[in-house]
């Protein structure tokens, strides 16, 4: 907000309502000036809010001045974590929390179950029809009980599965269509966001999830991963090995420029989705008309250079 004429005398805080005042919530309140304030030179700020009465002295500025920046610090914070694309975040993390204990949870209640009824089964159906049963007496109440907590877990999993297959193509609808709900908002959630994901190069997408490999490589002690979570993407899953370089290395150049459409623009873009699967095509039939595949991982990146020629 550049000064005016109104309070060129007085600086960005003129009429701005310091923190914990009545008029907290106002436009004029210093928080706002912070975040959308400027001016065309430095001034003696200070100085010119005790002359203007806003502060009794320099201290009193910079106190204020203090408040005001948390309270814009913590108003840019509460936006960025109720953005859609950290709801898919926080989704994706609970999805695998709920996973997880459900797991180890099943592991205890099959081995509990099992000393109490003849036909307990393991893992998670196990579970589910040991929570169906009518227990008797309090040690299989118990049992029974725990089984339930499993079952609850695991249809909470599905649940927010669920919730990402209808809030994933909204959030970013390329990346979704490209790469499926739930795998669009794991790159998301190990990016940090969309914004990190879209501004990252295609090399790094790719080993996106594979850290510890990349880590021991960079170290000297194992070979460099050609993949990371998209693995699980049916493009390099279903490839056979020897092409698997090149088709990880294809389907993160388009996810990553898939990422900054969707971040930029937001607009869905055929031409992405026909590139890729035009590319995968070329990579396929190198099995068909016999070819090892042996130049297939080495060298440049046929990602990277998608991505500088669309981006």
């Amino acid at each position: 907000m550049t000064d005016t004429d109104d309070n060129a005398g007085a600086g960005w805080f003129a009429g701005g309502s310091p923190p914990g005042s009545e008029a907290a919530g106002d436009e004029g309140t210093l928080h706002v000036r912070i975040v959308d304030g400027e001016a065309d030179e430095p001034d003696d700020w200070p100085g010119l809010a005790v002359e203007s009465g806003f502060a009794d002295s320099r201290d009193d500025y910079y106190d204020r001045l203090h408040d005001a920046s948390v309270a814009a610090t913590r108003e840019a914070v509460r936006e960025r974590e109720r953005a859609d694309d950290r709801q898919l975040v926080h989704a994706v993390r609970a999805i695998d929390d709920c996973e997880r204990t459900a797991n180890e949870l099943a592991e205890r209640a099959a081995e509990w179950a099992g000393s109490l009824f003849d036909d307990a089964e393991p893992g998670i159906e196990g579970a589910r029809a040991v929570a169906e049963r009518e227990p008797d007496g309090e040690l299989e109440r118990r049992a029974v009980s725990l089984a339930a907590r499993v079952a609850d877990l695991a249809a909470e999993r599905d649940a927010l599965a669920e919730t990402i297959e209808r809030t994933a193509p909204a959030v970013a609808p390329n990346l979704t269509e490209m790469a499926g709900p739930e795998l669009a908002a794991r790159l998301i959630a190990l990016a940090g966001g969309l914004e990190s994901l879209a501004k990252k190069p295609s090399g790094t997408v790719q080993v996106l999830g594979a850290e510890e490999a990349l880590f021991a490589h960079l170290a000297g002690r194992a070979p460099s991963p050609k993949h990371g979570i998209i693995y699980t993407h049916e493009y390099v899953r279903n490839t056979r090995p020897e092409d698997r370089g090149s088709a990880a290395r294809a389907l993160a150049g388009k996810l990553t420029l898939a990422a900054r459409v969707d971040h930029y623009s937001g607009e869905r873009r055929e031409t992405l989705h026909e590139e890729l699967r035009e590319r995968m095509a070329t990579i396929r039939a190198r099995a068909e008309e016999g070819g090892d595949g042996s130049g297939s991982d080495g060298g440049g990146s046929d990602a990277d250079a998608d991505a500088e020629g669309d981006a």
